[in-house]
This record gives structure tokens, C-alpha cells and sequence, in this order.
């Protein structure tokens, strides 16, 4: 009977310290959410009134006030394509390799910790990289070419350990059901463990497609400050300034007069098509497993 009554006064207690840890956790996310609810609308709220299609569509301008950000724009998608097209397969087979076919030992697990420390590296210096393997090793300049090929070596470890601990997250059950069904390995990894961990590595792609839209070091270094002068620039060997490049440019070093309007609309632009990218990717999985569901 003792115990009995002293134990109530700790459940109560720790009851309350339970709701007090949910009230607090619940306050940090709304602070979250209210912080980049806020980011986001006042970079929009500058940048989003005054677009135009001439805006999207025109050419910058060194001098002249008026310009637009055509090249650039499709430069970064250009890039981003690119990119994605080199690192979305090798990252994600070298994810799903070190989680089904690599054998656990030394020689993994140092794999596993090189894999982690690259995806820390800053960008700079996988510019830097790129700078010397295609300016100065091979001599083609400042390039497209660099550019995609140095932004999906940026991605490739991210995207590798990312696809890895989807993977690994997916019950063993699901695995020893398709052996006992007679499944081979491959088959049970493509119809089975793939789709469940499906999600997860959508999230992967989504984190670098959006790092490799908005990043500037890289292009910098690789891609160069300038453009063709054409709009449709298909040419891999072409210079390659993206927008988030132009946007550093115009903030700095422009000096046309309407440079600060020019640079609240280029961030604008930026955040919405980063926005629309994770949206892109996203929408066909929520569609499929709103069906799945249905």
C-alpha cells in the first residue's frame, strides 16, 4: 500500500514532465515552421510582383538597366538535368549495392565512413576539382560540361547514403518473403525493397536537385560568369552562368541601376523554382500512394 502511494505522486509527475517536453517540442516546431513561413514570404513578397514574362524570357544586361535572366534560367535547368543524369543512377545503384550485395567488413565500413565524409565536404572544393580535371587537366575552359559532370560528384555521396539507409530501413520480413516464394535477389530488390523505400529516395533526389539548383560555388569555378548570348544553348562545351550565379553577380559586382530589383526578382524566382523541383518530384508518390491507398 505504501509503494502503491508514493508511486502515484511520480506518475503524475512524470505526466506532467511529459506534457510539458510535447507543449515544448510542439513550440519548436511552430517556431520552425513561422521562421520559414517567414523567409519565404519575404523573399517572394519583393521579388514576385514585379515579374515578368519579358523578365524570364530576355537577356541579361551589363549596362542597361531592364534585363532579364533567359540564358541563366535555362543554364540551370540545363545543369540540373545534367547532374541529376549522372548521379541519380550511380548513386542510387551504389546505394542499393552497399546495402544488399556489400559484405559487412573492413573494407565497408571504410567505404561507408569515405561515402560520409564526402557528402560534409564543402562545394567549394569539388569546384575547385572540377576546375582542375576539366580547365586545366583536359583544357576545355569553362563549361556546361564541367559543371554537370562537378555538381553530380557533389550529389553522388549524399544521394549514396541516403538511397543505403532507405534501404536498410525496409523490414527483413519483405526480404525473407520473396526467398521463400523463390524470388532471386535482384527481383526481390526491384519489385519489393525498391518501391517501400521508393519515398525515401525520392526525398534524397529532392535534397540534391534543389542543392544543385541553387548552388553557385561550383558553377563559379567550373561554368564560368557568363553565358553564350543565346537562349537555347544546347552546346555542352558553352559557358554556363546559372542564376544563382547571376544572382551573386548582380548583388555585388553589377552596375546596371535597377541591379537591387533585378536581384530581389532573380531570388524570388530561385526559392519558387526550387519549390516547384521538390513539388515535381513529390506529386507522382503522393498520387501513388493516395491510389495504393484508395
Amino acid at each position: 500500500m505504501k509503494n502503491l502511494l508514493t508511486a502515484q505522486p511520480r506518475t503524475r509527475r512524470a505526466a506532467r514532465m511529459d506534457r510539458m517536453a510535447t507543449g515544448a517540442l510542439y513550440g519548436l516546431g511552430a517556431l520552425v515552421l513561422l521562421l520559414v513561413f517567414w523567409l519565404l514570404a519575404a523573399i517572394l513578397s519583393k521579388g514576385l510582383p514585379g515579374l515578368r514574362l519579358s523578365f524570364l524570357l530576355g537577356q541579361p544586361e551589363e549596362i542597361d538597366p531592364g534585363g532579364g535572366i533567359g540564358p541563366v534560367l535555362f543554364n540551370s535547368f540545363y545543369i540540373l538535368l545534367l547532374s541529376l543524369l549522372i548521379s541519380v543512377p550511380i548513386g542510387v545503384g551504389a546505394g542499393i549495392y552497399m546495402a544488399e550485395y556489400a559484405p559487412d567488413n573492413k573494407l565497408t565500413a571504410f567505404l561507408r565512413m569515405c561515402v560520409e565524409s564526402l557528402a560534409s565536404v564543402p562545394s567549394i572544393v569539388f569546384g575547385m576539382l572540377g576546375l582542375a580535371i576539366f580547365a586545366e587537366y583536359f583544357g576545355i575552359g569553362l563549361t556546361i560540361l564541367g559543371a554537370g559532370v562537378s555538381l553530380a560528384m557533389l550529389n553522388l555521396p549524399m544521394l549514396t547514403r541516403v538511397t543505403e539507409e532507405a534501404m536498410r530501413a525496409v523490414p527483413d520480413e519483405l526480404r525473407e518473403a520473396g526467398h521463400a516464394l523463390g524470388m532471386t535477389k535482384f527481383y526481390i530488390i526491384r519489385r519489393i525493397l525498391l518501391p517501400v523505400a521508393m519515398p525515401a529516395v525520392v526525398t534524397g533526389i529532392c535534397l540534391v536537385a534543389g542543392r544543385a539548383f541553387g548552388e553557385s560555388a561550383v558553377i563559379i569555378l567550373t561554368a564560368g560568369l557568363s553565358t553564350s548570348g543565346e537562349m537555347w544553348d544546347f552546346n555542352l562545351f558553352s559557358p554556363g552562368e546559372t542564376l544563382a550565379v547571376h544572382l551573386w553577380y548582380v548583388q555585388s559586382e553589377a552596375i546596371v541601376e535597377d541591379a537591387r530589383q533585378i536581384a530581389d526578382k532573380s531570388a524570388a524566382v530561385l526559392v519558387l523554382f526550387v519549390l516547384l523541383i521538390n513539388l515535381a518530384f513529390r506529386l507522382p508518390m503522393w498520387r501513388a500512394k493516395r491510389r495504393h491507398g484508395g
